[in-house]
């Protein structure tokens, strides 16, 4: 198919929209098709201005339009799918409890998990963690031995800086890194990768979270933290994660804090994610975690402590705060063991997990809570078995 004609109505609709926050993803069946009409967009663009506002999508075979398509065009047989280029949401309640330590301290959540302990065996070194969200404060001391190279989705060549809190909330549960006093994280000798693809509301289209997972495969991450949802399914976002896992990245994203049993949000609710839930200081599901069998690991998120805007800390309560928690013991786990799959590692997170405190017995078998220095182990031992 030849997309000139295409994209000359294309350059019509955008110049006849008015101001509109509807977007589009289009997504191609192929990667030759998509490239075909990549190929005329960049043909087109100097005498069709109107085209500079498409954004591809290349990481998916897909482009972005900023406006409403006729649904004409779905019937395009080079083309997969269109949908809305919706907006996700931090899973965090919003707090004013702002504290400043001048003390060195492990915040509740990490000691329950028993990371502490695990320590001795692995620290997370030089395991690599995007943590696609608002961005990062680069100059809180418990985080400046942590940070490596990130990006600005919203920006470019702005840095990932931190305008609402949530994104460096979740960086110091992973890795702070307190050089005296300050506040340790789960994996202290983590590096973090920051991934702005957020804005100061803490919510991000698809298409903005779809360019962060591209970074992070080109720059070979590790572990992509992803503490945020939406009600929707995307195939889009579905298919961005696919790559991700296929290119060997573990992904985390967090169930949602909608109190609901039997549904839990997306990204979450994808098999190719590890999906996790809230538990509260006396190790039960917390009231506002989304649960149901298909969430993978549970971890404390209530009134958790981390880092903050300036030099602060706040305490915060979500499904957020807890897939940072499992974030972190999976830095652990890759530390001592790198190249672990995402199977083998829900297997694993599962297996060693603590049992909860539930007070309603449920016919189905509901995971337990992230238990850092029994993951761990189990790798050591599966090493020292192998010697012998």
């Amino acid at each position: 198919m030849d997309y000139y004609r295409w994209l000359h109505h294309m350059n019509s609709l955008l110049k006849q929209k008015k101001a509109s926050s509807a977007r589009q993803i289009v997504q191609f069946k192929s990667k030759k098709e998509y490239q075909k009409c990549l190929h005329r967009l960049k043909q087109l663009k100097r005498s069709l201005s109107h085209l500079q506002h498409i954004h591809p999508l290349a990481f998916i075979h897909s482009f972005m339009f900023p406006l409403q398509l006729p649904d004409v065009f779905d019937a395009l047989p080079s083309i997969r799918s269109i949908e809305p280029d919706r907006k996700a949401k931090v899973h965090a309640f919003p707090s004013s409890v702002e504290v400043i330590s001048e003390k060195p301290f492990i915040p509740w959540g990490i000691h329950q998990i028993r990371a502490p302990k695990a320590w001795r065996k692995s620290m997370g070194e030089g395991v690599h963690v995007a943590v696609i969200d608002t961005g990062i404060n680069y100059n809180h001391p418990d985080l400046r031995h942590s940070i490596s190279s990130g990006i600005n989705v919203l920006r470019r060549f702005h840095l990932p800086i931190d305008d609402n809190g949530h994104g460096t909330h979740i960086a110091g549960t992973i890795a702070a890194s307190s050089r005296g006093s300050g506040m340790l994280g789960a994996a202290p000798q983590a590096i973090i990768h920051p991934v702005k693809a957020f804005d100061m509301n803490g919510s991000a289209y698809i298409s903005d979270i779809i360019l962060g997972l591209d970074w992070c495969v080109r720059h070979r991450i590790q572990v992509i933290n992803m503490s945020f949802g939406m009600k929707e399914k995307s195939s889009a976002l579905m298919a961005a994660i696919q790559r991700a896992v296929d290119a060997g990245c573990i992904v985390l994203a967090s169930s949602g804090n909608d109190g609901k049993r039997g549904e839990i949000d997306y990204p979450a609710r994808f098999a190719e994610t590890i999906s996790v839930g809230a538990t509260n200081t006396d190790r039960k599901i917390a009231k506002f975690s989304n649960r149901s069998a298909d969430v993978d690991i549970y971890a404390p998120g209530e009134q958790i402590l981390s880092t903050w805007t300036r030099h602060h800390y706040n305490e915060l309560s979500g499904t957020s705060m807890a897939t940072s928690h499992v974030t972190g013991v999976i830095a652990l786990m890759l530390a001592v063991k790198p190249g672990l799959t995402l199977k083998q590692l829900k297997w694993k997170l599962r297996k060693h997990a603590s049992p909860l405190k539930t007070i309603a017995r449920t016919k189905q078998k509901t995971a337990g809570e992230v238990h850092a220095l029994r993951a761990v182990d189990s790798l050591l031992l599966r090493k020292k078995s192998k010697r012998k």
